[in-house]
């Protein structure tokens, strides 16, 4: 007697989940909240301007592409574009101007996003893309830092601007840097979303509590990206700040917890998160130490973000099916 065997295919999902696009988003709104408070503890009436019509321009744009130009149902209700809204303006400095906050809304939303097909199609994360214009385009305004704590609800009043710790850290050299209980508690000068890492920390175990994310990304590029520079430290700490230091200060944290999860521009497997995590911290210390630019956050996901696709495709995901044999 011969035996056959066949396989049992049945229509996908396979696996079911409460989870919707909307419940994931607003998870993430809530994760965001205890950034936003901090950004408006320290930084005031300009974090709140800067925040509002962030959410409000990619919002708004996300309504008007699906609606006029691609003659699509308009989708703001899932969240998406007010999530993106959020993390662009967590990504900017509390003094940028609106008009050029408008700008890299219509490159997240319009660029990143809508120009690959909407949420779930577009490669590369688009709040970094939007950012990364706009460092690109206009340097001197993505790089004037306002003191916390200065001219906080004075809507007209000019912020008082000073450097960010990373800053200092280049031109003045390892032994200038301030106490770092500041950087922790984010009293410190930087982008809205990035100062506070006590902030950052409370909505990235809401990720993790809510199973939205999972510890594989934030908890790999946090290891490699100290490793890289506890490594440098060691060989030359006259030279190389301590770890410590690197990952209380700038981008990282936002990064890794916020950025890197994306659910779209990050691998679906378990080791392709872990390999993607693993390089995006390398870049990151590799650009903080050697690059021109002391932050290297942004540029390392966006580099990674293109690896992707490759990754998946190296690195294949469990298949679902149950093989029946019979004679």
């Amino acid at each position: 007697m011969t035996t056959r065997s066949s396989l049992l295919i049945t229509f996908p999902p396979h696996i079911r989940d409460p989870q919707s696009t909307p419940r994931i988003m607003l998870g993430v709104v809530v994760a965001l909240l205890p950034a936003l408070a901090g950004a408006v503890y320290y930084f005031g009436i300009h974090a709140v301007r800067v925040t509002f019509f962030s959410v409000l321009f990619c919002v708004g744009l996300e309504a008007l592409i699906q609606k006029y130009l691609m003659k699509t149902r308009v989708t703001i209700t899932d969240g998406s574009a007010l999530v993106t809204g959020l993390l662009l303006a967590f990504n900017l400095p509390a003094t940028i101007p609106l008009w050029q906050l408008l700008v890299g809304a219509v490159v997240a939303i319009g660029i990143t996003k809508h120009s690959f097909g909407g949420l779930g199609r577009n490669p590369f994360n688009p709040a970094l893309v939007g950012r990364a214009f706009m460092l690109a385009s206009f340097p001197v305004q993505m790089t004037t830092w306002p003191i916390p704590m200065q001219n906080l609800w004075q809507a007209g009043a000019d912020a008082v601007t000073g450097a960010t710790p990373l800053g200092k850290l280049a031109e003045q050299g390892v032994d200038q840097v301030p106490e770092y209980l500041q950087f922790f508690l984010g009293n410190v000068g930087g982008c809205l979303g990035e100062t506070s890492v006590l902030a950052i920390l409370i909505g990235g175990f809401y990720l993790l509590s809510k199973k939205i994310i999972t510890w594989h990304i934030p908890v790999m590029y946090l290891a490699s990206f100290t490793l890289f520079t506890g490594i440098f430290h060691l060989v030359n700490p006259s030279s190389y700040a301590d770890p410590l230091f690197h990952l209380l200060t700038g981008g990282v944290m936002l990064a890794a917890w916020f950025m890197a999860t994306d659910l779209v521009t990050s691998p679906v497997s378990r080791r392709g998160q872990v390999i993607f995590a693993l390089s995006a911290g390398f870049l990151c210390g590799l650009i903080r130490l050697f690059g021109a630019y002391p932050e290297g956050a942004s540029y390392s996901i966006l580099i990674m973000n293109a690896f992707v696709p490759l990754i998946d495709k190296l690195i294949p995901v469990r298949k679902f099916g149950k093989e029946i044999r019979y004679g």
